[in-house]
């Protein structure tokens, strides 16, 4: 039973931290809509359809951002690893987790990120982590630690025997 958790992890684990990074990106998106517009918006070969302009471009600014959000995110790593090992499960816990993850891989990559306008914000950086410490607990982190059950039953307590004295 725990070799089976142990492989459920491993595929877990990296689906959750995937899932965390795509959520980051599309709260930044979603956060940077209106300076999206405005690319299409200032561009003369721009097509008049704003939702086929967004088809066709939005492909390439998500993957600038995805990137970015990666680079933030992977501070995550170490307390994802420290909630497999001590199995913490609380949505809280994880939370924390996305949070200060793109707060310190923000400021680890912030060289790197001053050439894109997307990632100026430390209010949507910090979102953004939320939403993925928040995704990665929906997907794997309520089931963290590969040698604690998930269900498991509630230690019962023997009935005590009543002790009766003999009368004198």
């Amino acid at each position: 039973m725990i070799l089976i958790r142990l492989i459920m992890r491993f595929v877990l684990v990296p689906l959750g931290g995937c899932a965390a990074a795509l959520v980051a990106a599309f709260v930044v998106c979603f956060a940077h809509w209106t300076e999206f517009a405005k690319i299409v918006a200032n561009d003369p070969k721009a097509p008049e359809n704003f939702i086929l302009a967004v088809i066709f471009i939005g492909p390439a600014v998500a993957l600038v951002m995805s990137i970015g959000a990666f680079a933030m995110l992977m501070p995550a790593m170490l307390g994802v690893a420290i909630s497999e090992i001590f199995a913490f499960r609380s949505w809280v816990y994880h939370v924390t987790n996305g949070t200060l993850a793109s707060a310190v891989g923000s400021k680890a990559v912030e060289q790197f990120l001053k050439q894109y306008e997307f990632f100026n914000s430390p209010a949507i950086i910090v979102s953004a982590g939320i939403a993925a410490g928040f995704a990665y607990w929906i997907v794997a982190g309520w089931s963290a630690g590969f040698w604690k059950p998930v269900f498991s039953q509630p230690p019962s307590t023997a009935p005590s025997v009543p002790t009766t004295t003999a009368p004198a």
